[in-house]
């Protein structure tokens, strides 16, 4: 008979096998690149039938420009950097018409194509591609292209709206009041009968669209919402003491203010990601406009506001970290 062989049995608990990871921790399937990428298209629709409206083939023109350029430059520098066709996540598109939307409408075919290819290459490309750039691609392209052709943004550029091939050169409101004091009146301000970029005009437009953004969630609500406080309470308050007859609402209507704070500064990529900072961001943004606005010889300054509030993401986001639930942890060598 065969003796029959004990084994000792092990009284130890496995530990349980942790997964380190950074957050967020929660995500939706369902909440893809793509998924807000089409939310901003479908967003940008009323600035799109506006400016159609108003600027006919013109407008027409430099957003199929900018479109097919950027995609040409996402294709060529992925090509470059060995990396498979990112066209599907709409991205590019996205960068393109937002480019498109800030030109003005009678500028040369090349500004848009320029532009896109800039901020595609400088403003994308170079950082490691999507979701790893530091500025917004499409303000970086306009950039450049305000840089290189200075005259393409000069008074010619900007155009009376609805009048057809043979165009009218028209002051933007802003450019009127810093050069002439011409005040325009609320109302076309509101609804875009003036002349200014492609899609900037409308400021209903632009207040359709980003309540559709921020309402899907695309866009986080804090951002426009401290931008536009801001905004009203510097404009606003110097107003009680000495009333002038550009008011704060004037300042919230006229040129790209409201389609900068629910478009441009909400990008998720360049803005904060904590909810303080998010509100620091959007009054940051405001601050800088008014004083561009005010103090220096631009009429305006959303391009420059939404690259320099960029450039100090990273130190608000660091400054801004919520404290853990317990308290801080303390750091010990």
């Amino acid at each position: 008979m065969a003796e029959s062989v004990s084994h000792p049995v092990s009284t130890e608990i496995p530990a349980p096998s942790l997964s380190v990871a950074p957050g967020p921790h929660l995500a939706s399937g369902s909440f893809t690149t793509r998924r807000m990428m089409r939310d901003v298209l479908l967003a940008s629709l009323p600035l799109v039938a506006v400016s159609l409206a108003m600027f006919r083939e013109r407008a027409a023109f430099q957003i199929v420009v900018a479109i097919v350029a950027a995609m040409a430059a996402e294709t060529l520098f992925g090509a470059m950097r060995r990396r498979p066709l990112s066209l599907g996540d709409l991205s590019a598109v996205v960068t393109g018409l937002l480019l498109a939307l800030s030109v003005p409408p009678a500028a040369p075919w090349y500004v848009a194509a320029v532009g896109a290819f800039a901020g595609i290459g400088f403003g994308k490309a170079v950082f490691g591609g999507l979701g790893q750039n530091i500025f917004n691609p499409a303000m970086v392209g306009r950039a450049f292209v305000m840089i290189a052709f200075p005259a393409a943004f000069g008074a010619a550029a900007y155009i009376a709206p609805a009048v057809g091939a043979d165009a009218v050169t028209q002051a933007t409101p802003l450019a009127a009041f810093k050069l002439n004091g011409e005040v325009t009146p609320l109302g076309p301000l509101f609804l875009g009968l003036v002349s200014g970029s492609v899609g900037e005009t409308s400021a209903l437009a632009a207040l359709i669209g980003g309540l559709y953004l921020c309402g899907r969630g695309t866009a986080a609500w804090r951002i426009p919402a401290s931008a536009i406080a801001a905004m009203a309470l510097l404009a606003g308050v110097p107003a009680i003491w000495s009333p002038a007859p550009w008011t704060a609402a004037h300042h919230l209507c006229a040129g790209a203010f409201l389609f900068g704070a629910f478009f441009i500064a909400t990008d998720p990529v360049t803005s904060p990601l904590t909810p303080r900072g998010q509100w620091i961001f959007g009054a940051g943004y405001a601050v800088l406009v008014w004083l561009i606005r005010v103090l220096s010889s631009y009429p305006e300054g959303v391009m420059f506001s939404v690259l320099l509030m960029n450039a100090v993401t990273p130190l608000i986001n660091r400054w801004t970290v919520p404290v853990p639930v317990g308290g801080p942890v303390s750091e010990r060598n």
